[in-house]
C-alpha cells in the first residue's frame, strides 16, 4: 500500500505542513483546531506528542507541551486525535513529531502497531540519531510508515549521507539554528544549502523553524517544496487561551492566509 506521505508528494503542488501539540490547550479543543486545519486544505498535519523536556522547542511550543501535559493528555488520546483526524479527511496524511523517549516509555512495537491503527503515516523524531534507529527503523519499514528525518544547516556531506540512509517521505530541513520559534530564516543560505542536498537525494525538502506567517511561506515555496508552520498557530492558541471562539477565528484565519501563499 503506498504511504499517503510519498502520495501526497507526487504532485508538484507546493505543501503546507502545519504543526499544533495534541492535547493543547485541551483535547476536546485540540479536535476542533484540527478540524478547521483539515478543513482549510493543509497538506500534512503533525501533531506534537507533548514531553516535559522538548530540548529543541522554543518557549512557545514548550509551554504548549506544559498545557497538554497539566490536562493529563498522553499517547492514546494522541492516537484518537490522530484517528479523529482522519475521519475528516481520509488521504490525509499525518505525522506525529517528538522525543524518541516517549516512544520507549510507551515500547516501540505497541507504539508502530498504535500508528498503523490509528491513521499514523510517519514520524519525526526529534532527537533519535541514526545510529539508534535500528529497531525502530525495521518497525516502521514492516509497516510501511515513513521516518522524516531533520536535516541542519550544520550538516555536512558525511552525516547528510548517513541521514539519507533511513530517511523517508521528505526532508524536513531546519533553516535556522537554534530552538523552534525564534529568528526568521535566511533565504540565500537556505537556497544554497536545498541546492547541496538535492545532490545527493530525490526526496522532497520542506523547511521548518523560522517560518512564521503567509509572507516567510511564499518565499520558502519559491525554493523549496513546501513550508512547515507551528509557532505562530501554537501562539494564537496561547494568547487566546480563555477566549475559544476568537482563538478558533484567528486559527481559521491564519491557515487559509498560508495555504493561499503556497498557490500564489
Amino acid at each position: 500500500m503506498t504511504n499517503l506521505i510519498s502520495q501526497i508528494f507526487k504532485n508538484k503542488n507546493k505543501k503546507l505542513v502545519t504543526f499544533v501539540t495534541g492535547g493543547d490547550p485541551d483535547f476536546k479543543t485540540s479536535n476542533e483546531i484540527l478540524k478547521i486545519i483539515i478543513e482549510n486544505g493543509v497538506d500534512i498535519v503533525e501533531i506534537g506528542m507533548p514531553f516535559s523536556d522538548p530540548m529543541a522547542d522554543g518557549p512557545t511550543i514548550q509551554l504548549s507541551s506544559n498545557r497538554a501535559l497539566e490536562n493529563n493528555i498522553d499517547l492514546d488520546q494522541i492516537f484518537e486525535l490522530s484517528r479523529n483526524a482522519k475521519k475528516i479527511k481520509e488521504k490525509l496524511p499525518i505525522i506525529l513529531m517528538g522525543y524518541y523517549n516517549v516512544i520507549l516509555h510507551y515500547g516501540i512495537e505497541k507504539f508502530v502497531s498504535s500508528c498503523v491503527k490509528n491513521g499514523v503515516d510517519g514520524l519525526i523524531i526529534v532527537d533519535l540519531q541514526p545510529e539508534e534507529d535500528n529497531f525502530l527503523i525495521n518497525e516502521l519499514k514492516k509497516n510501511n510508515l515513513h521516518l522524516i528525518r531533520l536535516i541542519t544547516p550544520t550538516t555536512n556531506k558525511d552525516r547528510l549521507k548517513l541521514i539519507l540512509k533511513n530517511s523517508s517521505g521528505f526532508l524536513y530541513y531546519v533553516s535556522i539554528m537554534g530552538i523552534t520559534g525564534q529568528k526568521s530564516a535566511d533565504l540565500k543560505e537556505l537556497e544554497k544549502s536545498i541546492n547541496f542536498i538535492r545532490k545527493f537525494t530525490n526526496l522532497p525538502i520542506v523547511p521548518g523553524f523560522g517560518i512564521k506567517d503567509e509572507t516567510d511561506v511564499k518565499k520558502i515555496c519559491k525554493i523549496a517544496d513546501g513550508a512547515v508552520v507551528g509557532s505562530s498557530i501554537v501562539k494564537i492558541i496561547e494568547e487566546n487561551l480563555s477566549k475559544k471562539e476568537i482563538m478558533l477565528k484567528k486559527i481559521n484565519k491564519f491557515t487559509k492566509d498560508l495555504k493561499k501563499a503556497t498557490i500564489s
